[in-house]
């Protein structure tokens, strides 16, 4: 995910994203506790990715508050 397809959707779609990249986040942490992780650079990937997510959200509410 980049910031250019994140800033064309909409506000109720990034917060399902967000909700989704959290879900993924948690279950990441699940398999590297049991030591079942494959990918671990996907922990951090998806937590870029909600960064991102969570960047655009305000930058979208700032823009909104004007």
């Amino acid at each position: 995910m980049n910031a250019q397809e994140l800033k064309a959707k909409t506000p109720d779609e990034l917060r399902d994203a967000l909700v989704a990249l959290k879900k993924e986040a948690f279950n990441l942490r699940f398999q590297a506790a049991t030591n079942q992780l494959e990918n671990t650079a996907r922990m951090r990937a998806v937590r870029r990715d909600v960064a991102r997510v969570k960047t655009v959200l305000t930058q979208k509410a700032a823009e909104a508050a004007k």
